[in-house]
C-alpha cells in the first residue's frame, strides 16, 4: 500500500505570477488568493501575479504570497481526490503543513507569516546578518566548522537539507570566515546567499519571542493529519506544542534531512511538493533515489502527478 506524503515549500521558491494557471482553472484556487486578499486587506493576485521579483522578495509579503500559493495547490490536489498520510513544510512550508493538518485556519495562517516575516526582517537590520550554502560536506563538519569560526561572531549550522547541502546563518564576519575555513577543511563549494536576514539562528530568538505575542491571538487545534516539524524531525504530538515549536522554528536549525528520513523510516514512498518552485524535490532525490518525486505548481505538474498517483 503507498503511502503519500506532501511536502511544503519554504522562501526562496516565489516567482511572479505564480499561481495563477492554477487559480483560472480551479475554483477552490481561486478562491484561496480571494480568502487570503481578504485576510490581509491587501491584493494579493495583483501583487504575486503583476508585481515584481522586488516586491515579492520583501520577506513580509514574501512569506503570505507562499502560504497562499501552496494552499491554493493544495486544495485543487484535494479536490481530486490525493490525500496525504503525513504533512511536513521547510521552514515557512511548516505553517502551509498546518493548514494542510487542519490544526489552523488558513486564515489565521497568512495573517501570521506576514507578521513572521516583518518580525524576521526588523530583528536583523539588513547589513548585520548573513547566509551561506556549503557543499560537499557532511553535518558533523559544519558543525566544526562553525565552533572554528564563531571567535569572528555568531554563526551556526542553519538548514541541513539534504546530504552535502547544508547553510549555515550569523553575523556577516562569522558567515564569510565560515565559509573559507570551509573551503580550507575540504567542501566543494562555500557561497554567501542573496538573502536579506540570517534565518534560523540565534540572532532571529527576539522575532521569535515577538511571533509568541502574536500566537496568543490564534488557536491551534488537533492535526487531522500526522506532521513532522523542523525542530525536531518527528512528529508534533499535540495542539499544545504546535505554538511552542513555531516560535523556537525561527531561530533553531531546520532538519530537514533528517524530516524527510524518519518518513521513509515509516514506509512513505511517494512524496508531493506542493506549492511554487522545485526545491525540495531536488533534495528529496539526493535524500533517496528510490522514492516516487512529483510537484505540483501550475497544470502540467498537477496533470503529471494525478497521472501517475490516480
Amino acid at each position: 500500500m503507498s503511502k503519500t506524503a506532501f511536502l511544503f515549500s519554504g522562501q526562496g521558491a516565489q516567482t511572479v505570477g505564480m499561481g495563477k494557471e492554477l487559480a483560472e482553472n480551479f475554483s477552490v484556487a481561486n478562491e484561496v488568493f480571494d480568502i487570503s486578499s481578504e485576510a490581509l486587506g491587501m491584493d494579493m493576485k495583483k501583487m504575486i501575479w503583476e508585481s515584481d521579483e522586488e516586491t515579492l522578495k520583501i520577506t513580509e509579503n514574501t512569506q503570505p504570497a507562499i502560504v497562499t500559493m501552496s494552499i491554493a495547490a493544495l486544495r485543487v490536489l484535494e479536490q481530486e481526490g490525493v490525500r496525504a498520510d503525513v504533512v511536513a513544510g521547510l521552514s515557512l512550508g511548516e505553517y502551509s503543513a498546518h493548514v494542510a493538518a487542519e490544526s489552523v485556519d488558513f486564515k489565521d495562517a497568512v495573517k501570521l507569516v506576514r507578521k513572521r516575516g516583518k518580525y524576521m526582517q526588523e530583528e536583523v537590520p539588513v547589513g548585520k546578518g548573513a547566509m551561506a550554502a556549503v557543499m560537499g560536506m557532511d553535518d558533523a563538519a559544519v558543525y566544526a566548522v562553525c565552533e572554528k569560526a564563531k571567535e569572528f561572531g555568531i554563526v551556526s549550522p542553519a538548514n541541513f537539507n539534504c546530504p552535502g547541502q547544508i547553510t549555515v546563518a550569523g553575523e556577516i564576519a562569522a558567515v564569510e570566515k565560515a565559509c573559507e575555513i570551509a573551503k580550507e577543511m575540504g567542501a566543494k563549494r562555500a557561497l554567501m546567499l542573496p538573502v536579506s536576514a540570517p534565518f534560523h539562528c540565534e540572532m532571529l530568538i527576539g522575532a521569535g519571542e515577538k511571533l509568541a505575542k502574536e500566537m496568543e491571538n490564534v488557536t491551534f487545534g488537533e492535526m487531522k493529519i500526522p506532521l513532522i516539524t523542523n525542530v525536531t524531525a518527528d512528529y508534533v504530538k499535540s495542539a499544545d506544542d504546535i505554538k511552542p515549536l513555531l516560535v523556537k522554528q525561527v531561530s533553531s536549525s531546520v532538519l530537514w534531512e533528517k524530516s524527510i528520513n524518519r518518513m521513509l523510516d515509516d514506509g512513505i514512498d511517494t512524496f508531493i511538493e506542493v506549492g511554487p518552485g522545485k526545491a525540495l524535490s531536488g533534495f528529496m532525490k539526493k535524500i533517496n533515489k528510490e522514492a516516487r518525486v512529483y510537484n505540483v505548481e501550475d497544470l502540467k505538474s498537477l496533470q503529471a502527478t494525478l497521472d501517475a498517483v490516480k
